[in-house]
């Protein structure tokens, strides 16, 4: 079933790539790629049907960018935006993790094992890894460090504990460029 299916017959998609794996395709989005994208960036419940009335293109139209989008790897699913720190886990924190040569893939499948990992990613520089965490207060946080330390080929970690959010993780100012045509 594919991501749209999944979204009209009500089921949510938390499909992510997996560490290490890269989009095959790619090619610049059109204006109305782009401005279906931002619609459903603002209201993710919208339908088919509503997407096509408010882009004022027909319905086809829309079932047929939106299956190209998700074929192309650029639209992953429809998951609901939940607020970590609404449901207890106030903290976030970030880790530089450098680990044994050769060994990405398994410290990466360890460290999926431990619930308050939420993101990592390969990095150049001085480390390996860059760990996103969340945590429940200071002391959940050193259990989740102790956890993340305590995985077989980690040989050396960094933490910093994010203060504020500044910026969120955010897509609008590329999709409304594509528009602009820019």
């Amino acid at each position: 079933m594919t991501v749209i299916e999944q979204r009209i017959v009500g089921r949510v998609s938390t499909a992510r790539p997996e560490v290490g794996c890269a989009v095959t395709e790619t090619a610049e989005l059109d204006e109305l790629d782009a401005r279906l994208l931002l619609l459903l960036s603002d209201e993710p419940r919208l339908g088919v049907l509503e997407c096509s009335r408010r882009l004022g293109v027909a319905r086809g139209t829309v079932q047929a960018r939106l299956d190209r989008l998700e074929q192309r790897g650029v639209l992953r699913g429809f998951p609901p935006a939940v607020d970590l720190a609404a449901v207890g886990y106030g903290l976030t924190a970030f880790a530089v993790l450098e680990i044994a040569q050769g060994r990405r893939g398994e410290v990466a499948a360890r460290l999926r094992g431990i619930d308050e990992v939420c993101e990592v990613h390969a990095t150049t520089g001085e480390g390996d890894l860059l760990v996103r965490m969340v945590a429940r207060s200071n002391a959940d946080l050193q259990r989740v460090i102790d956890d993340v330390v305590n995985v077989e080929w980690v040989q050396r970690t960094s933490t910093s504990i994010a203060l504020s959010t500044p910026v969120a993780p955010r897509v609008r100012p590329l999709l409304e460029r594509a528009v602009r045509g820019a």
